[in-house]
């Protein structure tokens, strides 16, 4: 016998919002009126179905088969296919969750605690389930891409974005996640247990990967890294043509940390001095490269007479290595500045992981457990008093959802059959 390799099937799975449960059942004897509601609910989403890449288009869409949820009580769940291409989708109504016998509400609540920064413990015992049926939900909407969920959304891929990596903890071994910020929005959110320049290029070329899928000819103009050596060198081997900078807020930062055998009250003056050095420079409407290349010039010689021939040795160094990354920070103005952002959606992220206990398991599904928690902080909703009350980081980014409802939303746009 030959050992042939099972090719994976496309999930083409559609979550379709019938409104309500007495409108599903109704349907389910009038195939007609079925398909004609799925084909009304896509068309108002502005959604198409994702055919096989074979498919032509023209071709009408027949209810060929259907099973049985035996777990939720035997509920009828029909699949339509593609008269052309013989793609074949799953229509999942609203109020039933793909592979899971939760109920949507209970999920809905579960799911808002979890994102709010409770544990899964804590969430069992509110919410009367299992603390790894909630794990095994936040991985199930971990399945599915960022880059595909953000881009349904109508938002465009990024030109100039920041990427860091966030060091975390799985037991007691120190891990990473590569991360890609854009705005309000997390694009991408890796996983790796080395901080090598390949490990990060392979956990970025994820994304490199999956935005070229969406958009051949894919270009990054722009990225605001913390300069640390293997993100740059990933980043620089992934996206060649893409100027690097380097956050202004983190050499703020650093500068105390060169400075050796120095008083406190001169090192923070010092550190004065140069937040003020810096912002003088981005208040210029022109030839601000110029003016941080000489005011930079002014500042080692003032070290050097305040703290020292070794400081200020030590600090030109570090200007030499780093000015570059700041040169092209302030030479393009639609670069971001400093990586606040991303430290906030990182401090988001670290939050949850340090409440659930199930991320800290060496054999656990920690990629997919990450893209869960992406999924929730891109679409969950700011609460009433914050800046943006109501809407998610998607809206706030200019893009759309397809309801008001964030969870009816997380659904529709992790169920995979929607292009």
């Amino acid at each position: 016998m030959h050992n042939t390799a099972r090719q994976t099937r496309e999930n083409r799975t559609i979550t379709v919002d019938f409104q309500h449960e007495a409108t599903y059942f109704q349907l389910l004897g009038d195939g007609k009126a079925f398909v004609e509601c799925v084909i009304a609910f896509i068309l108002s989403l502005g959604f198409q179905l994702k055919h096989k890449a074979t498919c032509s288009g023209g071709g009408c869409l027949t209810r060929p088969s259907h099973y049985l949820r035996v777990r939720l009580g035997g509920v009828t769940i029909w699949r339509l296919q593609c008269t052309t291409c013989h793609a074949v989708f799953t229509v999942l109504p609203h109020f039933i969750l793909r592979y899971r016998s939760l109920r949507p509400e209970v999920a809905r609540d579960a799911l808002l605690a979890t994102h709010g920064g409770l544990s899964l413990e804590l969430c069992a015992v509110l919410y009367h389930i299992s603390p790894m049926a909630l794990y095994r939900l936040v991985c199930a909407l971990g399945q599915h891409s960022l880059v595909t969920v953000l881009t349904l959304c109508g938002l465009s891929l990024p030109v100039y974005f920041l990427a860091d990596e966030k060091h975390s903890h799985c037991l007691t071994d120190k891990v990473y996640l590569p991360t890609i910020v854009c705005g309000r929005v997390l694009w991408h959110v890796g996983y790796t247990t080395e901080a090598s320049a390949a490990a990060f290029c392979a956990s970025y070329g994820e994304f490199q990967r999956a935005a070229s899928r969406q958009e051949p000819a894919y270009r990054v103009r722009g990225i605001l890294t913390d300069g640390f050596d293997s993100t740059t060198s990933s980043l620089r081997a992934l996206f060649p043509g893409a100027r690097l900078g380097f956050c202004l807020r983190h050499a703020l930062l650093k500068l105390p940390k060169k400075l050796a055998a120095v008083t406190s009250p001169v090192r923070k003056a010092l550190r004065t001095q140069f937040h003020t050095l810096l912002y003088r420079v981005r208040q210029r409407k022109s030839l601000r490269v110029v003016a941080l290349g000489q005011r930079l010039r002014h500042f080692v010689d003032h070290v050097a007479t305040t703290a020292g021939t070794a400081n200020g040795e030590r600090v030109r160094r570090w200007f030499r290595e780093k000015k570059a990354g700041w040169y092209a920070v302030l030479e393009d103005p639609q670069m971001p500045v400093t990586s606040t952002l991303l430290d906030q959606a990182h401090n988001a992220i670290e939050r949850k992981l340090f409440m659930m206990k199930a991320f800290h398991h060496p054999g656990g599904s920690q990629q997919a457990f990450l893209r869960g928690l992406a999924h929730l902080y891109n679409l969950v909703p700011y609460q009433r008093r914050a800046q943006h009350a109501g809407q998610c980081g998607v809206e706030v980014e200019g893009g759309h959802v397809p309801t008001p409802d964030w969870f009816l939303n997380v659904q529709i746009l992790t169920s995979g059959g929607f292009r």
